[in-house]
């Protein structure tokens, strides 16, 4: 008998084909057939009038520290995801020497926003090799299927020292060779790949700039060497691509003969240069130079919120003055204080904050269900504000005021040069881009990018309304299929005879991304903002049941992945 059946569900099964109605069987954890009417099972699931799918394969996250004291990696697994990788952008936490773990947390808390006093009280560093952190993460049953990289900066810094923190410092043939042999390790016992950082957005808490990010063609030639050597792993990148830069990195997936996975993001400052690196990608491929870029499904969008990390008065010395305050009680205060407000409002120090949320605000509009990640700009806080004909910071507190203090204001920072999401439309149907970037367990005070599975769906396969949208079957392709083959997964993404049974049971209909809403859960008490899902009616991790109806079973099948 069969362990599962989920019956005459509308089966997308990731490899792209047209949607069919099939019965999807399951037995020890695996597929075994797809098909219009399978035998009786111990569990049989009615999926009439339903998605099923693959689970989501999530690559780009950064749960490094989060998956050593959290086994169900919320956000992501309320969104369907059921294998993610981290160790993204040359960040991490090994391999590490007993006593410089500061500066580690430092770097990450200032590249992903993730505070030093949560990571601080939340991992117990007992590895100092990057195969003994892989074994710390293997003792842990989890929700889902976890994969990581190895951290450039890391690296780095572990072979070099203190020196090694500073970008512009060039590490010596010995220090070369030993991040050469400590990577081949790594790959060695399980590392999917490893990744650096080349952009100058990625600053450590101290303000100094990633390790990583002059890394000079020796040390870039000896660490390609060694992937080569190993003949395992993947190169992922995030970079600015200044002039030259993408030729370099191209030299280093070719010297190492691996796929290199970069990130591809439209920024205001240079709107157009995410189409010369497409061209270099695809110019990469023809030549045989494996390589793709990961995108995203909506605008990175900073979330602006009374509690949140980012929003327009944290500069304003009245603001500061709170900060001892719960906030409730702040809420409370500026709700029944007229002077208070006004105090505010009016104080404006001459500083570069307050210049940027001059521009921000101008693009920032009201999040409320349903939520709308394509916001007319017709309706951002500035156009509001000069419709009414009100002070325009006035406006953004009357409206961060609304809900109890709780409203959430969303910035689109990135990808929303037009106003619109035309950008990212063409970079998901390019057939050489993967979904990406979603971020999950980093920024957790600026962005909640982990629900993008969820949004990919619903905004550009049902409710887009400002332009084209995009089939199904291509969308769940491109968070399947493709991005399970990026990292060389080739044992789950597609629903098929033989494949690992990572599933959803989707009710498409009512799918949908909740508001998002700042909470107090993290280790020493620390803040993230989180976002729940409506409509996933099951999801499953080797035919085990993680997830229904919106609420996590408890159950932990989910494992460390070795490449």
């Amino acid at each position: 008998m069969l362990d599962l059946v989920i019956r005459g569900g509308t089966v997308i099964d990731g490899t792209g084909g047209a949607a069919r109605t099939a019965d999807v069987a399951v037995k020890n954890g695996v597929i075994v057939s797809v098909e219009g009417k399978a035998g009786p099972a111990t569990r049989e699931i009615m999926a009439d009038g339903a998605l099923v799918t693959p689970g989501w394969v999530d690559i780009h996250t950064h749960y490094d520290g989060q998956a050593t004291w959290d086994a169900d990696l919320t956000p992501s697994s309320w969104h369907g995801v059921t294998t993610t990788v981290f160790g993204n952008c040359g960040v991490g936490f090994a391999p590490v020497k007993p006593g410089t773990e500061p500066y580690l947390i430092n770097l990450m808390e200032g590249v992903e926003d993730i505070p030093e006093i949560v990571l601080s009280e939340g991992i117990d560093f007992r590895w100092e090799s990057f195969p003994d952190y892989m074994n710390v993460l293997a003792e842990t049953n989890r929700t889902m299927d976890i994969g990581t990289q190895v951290p450039h900066a890391a690296l780095r810094f572990y072979c070099m020292g203190d020196k090694g923190a500073d970008h512009g410092s060039t590490p010596s043939e010995d220090e070369i060779k030993q991040m050469g042999l400590l990577l081949e390790e790594a790959l060695g016992a399980g590392a999917l790949g490893f990744s650096t950082s080349r952009t100058i957005k990625h600053k450590a808490a101290d303000g100094r700039f990633t390790p990583s990010l002059t890394a000079r063609e020796p040390e870039l030639v000896g660490l390609a060497r060694a992937m080569k050597r190993s003949g395992r792993g993947i190169i992922q990148v995030n970079s600015d691509f200044e002039p030259g830069d993408f030729e370099t990195l191209r030299g280093v997936a070719a010297e190492a003969g691996r796929p290199m996975s970069v990130l591809l993001i439209q920024v205001d400052n240079a709107p157009d240069r995410w189409l010369d690196t497409r061209a270099g990608i695809r110019a990469a491929n023809a030549a045989g130079v494996r390589m793709n870029g990961q995108v995203s499904s909506r605008p990175i969008g900073i979330l602006m919120g009374l509690e949140t990390s980012v929003h327009p008065f944290i500069t304003h010395r009245t603001w500061r003055a709170m900060a001892d305050l719960t906030p409730a009680e702040r809420y409370q205060r500026l709700k029944n204080d007229a002077d208070l407000r006004r105090q505010l409002i009016e104080e404006r120090p001459s500083n570069g904050h307050i210049k940027w949320m001059e521009f921000g605000l101008t693009r920032a509009c009201r999040l409320a269900e349903p939520l709308d990640y394509e916001p007319d700009l017709a309706n951002s806080v500035a156009a509001i504000a000069e419709r009414e004909g009100v002070d325009l910071w006035a406006k953004a507190l009357d409206m961060m005021l609304e809900d109890d203090g709780k409203a959430i204001l969303l910035y689109p920072f990135e990808n929303y040069n037009a106003g619109n999401l035309d950008v990212i439309r063409d970079m998901l149907m390019d057939p050489e881009t993967v979904c990406g970037v979603a971020d999950g367990g980093a920024h957790v005070g600026l962005i909640c990018d982990s629900s993008a599975p969820t949004t990919l769906l619903t905004l550009w396969g049902r409710d887009r309304t400002r332009g084209e949208g995009i089939p199904l079957p291509h969308l769940v392709k491109k968070q399947t299929r493709d991005t399970a083959l990026t990292y060389g997964l080739t044992d789950r993404g597609v629903l098929a005879p033989g494949m690992k049974a990572d599933i959803n049971v989707i009710d498409f209909e009512n799918l949908r991304a909740l508001q998002p809403q700042v909470v107090y859960d993290m280790p020493a008490g620390g803040k993230r903002l989180i976002q729940r899902a409506a409509g996933y009616r099951h999801t499953f991790v080797s035919g085990i049941e993680t997830q229904a109806d919106g609420e996590l079973t408890g159950n932990h099948p989910g494992r460390l992945i070795r490449g």
